[in-house]
């Protein structure tokens, strides 16, 4: 079963992140800049929330606020769910769809590891049934 560890060996640790006082448009320049989804709002090496582009849609477009006046801070989901290194790709999945998130930061002793998005574990996953029916091809024609 594949884990956290092996998605970030992969992906790299990179994780980007922005203040909490970071402007809207700053932090969306940043996500179109990195082509991502989603940064974490961060204040000295602590994660403070997430903000994604589902937070801007909702939270500033259709609520007529403007992304160059409004900070990151005000307007992030607090509520972050955090994976470990050992975590498994089925552990993440579930805790994605349960708690209907795209994106789990992975900390390890109180430290950003890095960030595994819905995108992510869904290759994974896709890479585990393909070794499996490899396998099993492999065996039903005696190559083992």
């Amino acid at each position: 079963m594949f884990t956290v560890k092996e998605i970030l060996e992969t992906k790299g640790h990179n994780a980007i992140s922005v203040g909490p006082g970071t402007t809207v448009y700053e932090a969306l320049k940043k996500m179109a800049g990195n082509n991502i989804g989603a940064v974490l709002v961060m204040e000295e090496n602590k994660v403070l929330g997430i903000f994604s582009e589902r937070d801007y849609a909702r939270k500033i477009v259709l609520m007529g606020k403007t992304s160059r006046d409004s900070k990151v801070g005000d307007l992030m989901t607090d509520r972050v769910y955090a994976v470990k290194l050992n975590t498994t790709v089925n552990e993440c999945m579930k805790l994605m769809n349960d708690h209907r998130v795209r994106h789990l930061p992975v900390v390890e002793n109180e430290k950003l590891m890095g960030i595994v998005s819905i995108g992510d574990v869904v290759n994974k996953t896709i890479e585990a049934q393909k070794n499996t029916i490899s396998q099993l091809e492999d065996y039903i024609i005696g190559k083992r």
